[in-house]
């Protein structure tokens, strides 16, 4: 080929060869930048999904929740009966409590007259029938605003584990747990919770009568001209000794069992103490101490100024004729419960052995919790015991 048409043909190629070349660079830059940012894209959603793992990993759900939206989780409840149809009543504006108590049809009236001094408008009622018998309380103007719930022969305790979970029980400041042989002609629970929130009780229960009471110990026994008082002296008995550098139960930080109070936060303490099968409690008053939030001597006490008058009938396994000898000196009352419905009324010989088998099965359980608590605190490397122990004195 002649120089001449090389040379044309060279140059008629040149621009084709630099047009190619440009659209090459151009579309390259394109790739790289398109792989760059699809990397980078990646590279972000990897570290957001990795982020969102461990803050999911990181959030406190209700054990057995884990597959459902944090959003549906309903994690406690209440006591409030709901209508078929329609709204609900509305809530009273004022924070509601709880009155708990376990009951009989023999002691009726006594409860009833119990029953009326807490008001609805604050309170909502909760009814333990021990001997089956619901329909009996029927025509009582508070029957159909309680909960009702009905088991044969068993204890306040025992119910008290089972129905009021510190998660059902969550909306109710103060927990009323109360047996049905108190007198309470002078007692106001208004005044009483004015009381303990000024005095910041968080486990209390009014002082008990001792003119007309079964008084067990000293310290639940009303002091005159007092309003609270969180411990006490007791130097000659009967019972346990108090003196005035006595740091624990029953001397100070002490309640019995039959007419506790407690804040919402104690309660969730004391329900995980209170255990499956040991129904009559017996032991429990003198640890709930550990339940106190914080100093038991200061956070725990009895309400003077308004008191009880405690009758101590032992419907648990005997009848009102056994009183003499229903409790030892020195041991909390026990909780209620006899069978009286759709049965044989028991003799006397019957209701005297089912009483004596109740209380030994009652001393049993005391030396099986007590028992139970000491090896706890053995196997438990990392408890340490809030309290010091008291001095002791020869």
């Amino acid at each position: 080929m002649e120089p001449k048409k090389r040379k044309s043909l060279f140059c008629n190629c040149l621009p084709s060869v630099f047009l190619l070349s440009a659209v090459l660079f151009i579309g390259s830059a394109f790739l790289v930048t398109d792989y760059k940012e699809r990397f980078l894209a990646c590279h972000i959603f990897y570290n957001i999904e990795a982020t969102k793992s461990k803050m999911c990993e990181n959030q406190c759900r209700p054990e057995g929740s884990v597959t459902l939206p944090r959003g549906i989780v309903s994690i406690t409840t209440d006591l409030d009966m709901r209508p078929l149809w329609g709204h609900p009543k509305k809530k009273s504006r004022s924070p509601m409590n709880l009155l708990a108590i376990a009951v009989g049809i023999k002691q009726k009236q006594n409860v009833n007259e119990m029953v009326k001094k807490f008001p609805l408008t604050n309170f909502a009622i909760m009814v333990f029938h021990y001997d089956g018998n619901v329909d009996g309380w029927k025509e009582l103007e508070w029957s159909n605003y309680a909960i009702h719930v009905s088991a044969i022969n068993q204890t306040k305790w025992w119910f008290a584990k089972r129905f009021l979970h510190p998660d059902v029980v969550v909306q109710y400041a103060y927990i009323f747990l109360w047996d049905e042989d108190l007198g309470v002609k002078n007692f106001n629970v208004g005044r009483y919770i004015s009381i303990i929130k000024k005095e910041r009780l968080q486990i209390s229960q009014p002082a008990i009568d001792p003119e007309k009471s079964e008084v067990h110990y000293k310290f639940t026994a009303r002091e005159l001209n007092s309003k609270v008082h969180r411990r006490t002296i007791n130097l000659r008995g009967p019972g346990r000794r108090c003196y005035e550098d006595s740091t624990g139960p029953p001397c100070t930080g002490f309640v019995e069992l039959m007419a506790p109070v407690f804040s919402r936060e104690s309660w969730r303490c004391a329900w995980h103490m209170i255990q499956n099968d040991l129904v009559h409690a017996w032991g429990l008053d003198f640890q709930l101490g550990y339940c106190a939030q914080g100093n038991r001597t200061a956070n725990i006490g009895i309400v003077d100024s308004e008191y009880v008058v405690h009758f101590g009938l032992p419907t648990l396994g005997g009848s009102v004729s056994d009183k003499a000898n229903s409790e030892d000196k020195g041991q909390s009352s026990l909780n209620k419960a006899s069978p009286d419905q759709g049965q044989k009324v028991p003799s006397e010989r019957d209701q005297s052995d089912g009483r004596n088998a109740v209380r030994k099965e009652s001393y049993i359980e005391l030396e099986n919790f007590k028992n139970r608590w000491k090896k706890a605190v053995r196997e438990d490397e990392c408890w340490v015991d809030p309290f010091q122990q008291p001095v002791k004195h020869k």
